[in-house]
């Protein structure tokens, strides 16, 4: 009897090898069962058909409905533009992301030298991404930057599918296995397997449902930008330029005097030393004289 199940499990661990080579090529490693060779009379080893079926976990994806599967796209979108009214683009942006069923997953606003500027991460149903771009580009004269991207994952998505299918029905076999172990040890050793193979199927059921949120839901990065025309140069007259210069002068002269106070002990130490200093230089003077 023990020889019996030792062979049963050597058999379902050669499937799996078996299939693993067909479906995974490289990336599924052989979970082979570790025995001791003295305990298996291969000779006498007699697998009946009759209580375990030895045809391999199909992956053929016409036996399976995979290849019915519509074509699994990616898309994302990158944009940058400048606005006149930041905050009414932002509004425009805004109300086009709740109309489209999205949400904004980063905000961020801030100032440089020139411009004030708001960047976005956008997540839009991708059903919604060609309605979504559209209606923020409408008014942009000119994008300083426009990329759109579409990737296309069917393969990817129906090969894992696949995979799952496979190992799923390799641990309905070794859970009907289970139930006809009769040692401590047989169990253990079936349990073994089960766990390596749970933890395969785990691993991707996770690849597949972050695929389907790609699909799903597109990413669509978001710049827009209003130039500071007063920094720039761009609108501002020579008189304007004159009164700007004259209160950039002002201001220089306020700092300068604020800097003075903030460090006044300093300067306190320094004429007190300079003064001791030159005492004593005119004391040594008049007595050399």
């Amino acid at each position: 009897m023990k020889n019996y199940f030792y062979s049963l499990l050597l058999v379902f661990s050669i499937i799996s090898c078996k299939n693993d080579a067909s479906s995974e090529a490289s990336e599924d490693r052989f979970m082979s069962v570790q025995l001791p060779a003295k305990e298996i009379n291969y000779n006498a080893v007699a697998v009946d058909s009759a209580a375990v079926a030895l045809e391999e976990p199909s992956s053929n994806t016409s036996d399976d409905g995979l290849d019915k599967i519509k074509p699994q796209i990616i898309k994302n979108g990158d944009l940058r533009f400048e606005t006149e009214d930041l905050e009414k683009t932002y509004e425009t942006v805004q109300n086009a992301v709740k109309k489209n069923s999205g949400n904004i997953q980063n905000d961020n606003e801030g100032k440089d030298y020139q411009t004030h500027f708001r960047n976005l991460t956008i997540r839009i149903p991708s059903k919604n991404f060609d309605a979504f771009i559209k209606e923020i580009s409408t008014g942009v004269n000119y994008f300083d930057r426009k990329e759109i991207s579409s990737e296309d994952v069917t393969e990817e998505y129906i090969d894992v599918a696949s995979r799952i299918k496979t190992k799923k029905a390799l641990e309905e076999r070794y859970l009907e296995l289970l139930k006809k172990a009769t040692k401590v040890s047989e169990m253990l050793e079936v349990e073994r397997q089960l766990s390596e193979i749970r933890e395969e199927i785990e691993s991707k059921e996770g690849r597949l449902k972050y695929i389907k949120n790609r699909v799903s839901m597109s990413t669509i990065t978001l710049e827009i930008y209003k130039t500071d025309a007063e920094k720039s140069g761009a609108t501002v007259s020579f008189g304007s330029k004159i009164v700007n210069a004259i209160k950039s002068g002002f201001n220089a002269i306020s700092t300068f005097f604020i800097w003075l106070i903030e460090i006044w002990p300093f300067i306190v130490i320094l004429v007190a030393i300079i003064y001791f200093v030159k005492k004593r230089f005119k004391k040594k003077t008049q007595k050399d004289v």
